[in-house]
């Protein structure tokens, strides 16, 4: 998992520079693109879904290991997206709207270049609220301030995701799980998957903090569950707590597990996820970001393609397959 990624070998700026010049001269594309692209005509192949998460910067997060902002160099971002996302092994991806529309733009232009579509058939899921900006003091109330379910519609997307932090001393966190409540149910209206992310927290000396336990996380599974007016098209998106075999039977809606911050070790990160994926029947996946994007000085698709075979069934191999050559953009 040593071999390194090189955005400029990748994505090459021209292509990065191309997207805005896209969003200048023909912003349409978007549309064109997003009216266009195949869906699948059921969310799960096998039952599972390995989504790779690309929302943090929404929300004021550019951090990702030692470096405070390389989520915020956006060429850097988008490389190691697109990196995962152009290759058929991980289902799909999750992200607020300027990144599902920069992808819908690379699209364009690779088929516009004879390039084989990379969306088609891949699960996308639009992040919904990004209000409670982190390190603020309305951080707990947060907000929708990205897609609607409508909007998810037109753009013909697959599903949203929706989160909330709750503390009971906290009032903000109380209005957030109303503002859940009734996405799930604008949602579940438009026949769209809620991927639901509730999580306990506490106040630390570095602001809020995830309580990662099965005590903290198992009443607000119950909470979770049971918000909106239907939970048929509701999933959830849970940390990885200890004893998440507890976890597992506290619901029978089916289990994303989250990564959390990256820390920048593979093999750590396959083992924690095959642990989870044996916890129970529920367990179906994960939706996860930073620890897949910046896998230390590794190349993200080789991790994402491990943890892709780890969700399906697979133990962790102790020295994974190379993924393919970085060729993508450069031989169109």
């Amino acid at each position: 998992m040593t071999t390194p990624f090189n955005v400029q070998e990748f994505l090459p700026r021209r292509w990065f520079e191309a997207i805005t010049a896209a969003r200048v001269e023909r912003p349409e594309l978007v549309a064109q693109v997003a009216g266009g692209r195949r869906q699948r005509t059921r969310l799960t192949r096998n039952g599972r879904l390995t989504i790779l998460a690309a929302d943090h910067p929404g929300r004021m997060i550019t951090r990702s290991g030692n470096d405070p902002f390389i989520m915020g160099n956006r060429w850097e971002y988008l490389g190691r997206i697109a990196r995962i996302i152009t290759d058929p092994t991980v289902d799909g991806l999750m992200a607020t709207p300027e990144i599902i529309d920069d992808v819908f733009i690379l699209e364009g232009l690779v088929r516009e270049a004879g390039g084989p579509s990379f969306l088609d058939e891949k699960v996308l899921i639009g992040c919904m609220n990004r209000g409670g900006l982190a390190n603020t003091a309305f951080e707990l109330d947060d907000t929708f301030t990205a897609y609607s379910a409508r909007a998810l519609k037109e753009r013909r997307l697959d599903g949203g995701k929706l989160m909330f932090r709750l503390n009971n001393d906290s009032y903000d966190a109380a209005k957030t799980v109303l503002y859940c409540a009734d996405a799930v149910s604008a949602l579940s209206r438009e026949g769209l998957f809620a991927f639901l992310e509730p999580l306990p927290v506490q106040r630390t000396e570095k602001g809020w903090s995830i309580v990662m336990t099965p005590e903290a996380l198992i009443p607000i599974v119950g909470v979770a569950q049971a918000l909106g007016e239907s939970s048929a098209y509701t999933w959830l998106k849970l940390p990885m707590v200890p004893e998440f075999d507890r976890v597992a039977l506290s619901t029978t809606l089916p289990i994303l597990a989250l990564g959390g911050e990256a820390h920048g070790n593979p093999a750590r990160l396959l083992g924690d996820i095959a642990n989870v994926m044996k916890a129970g029947a529920t367990v179906r996946g994960v939706l996860m970001g930073r620890n897949i994007l910046f896998p230390g000085d590794g190349d993200p698709l080789t991790v994402a393609k491990a943890v892709a075979e780890v969700v399906a069934g697979a133990e962790p191999a102790e020295a994974p397959a190379a993924a393919p050559g970085m060729d993508f953009f450069t031989r169109l």
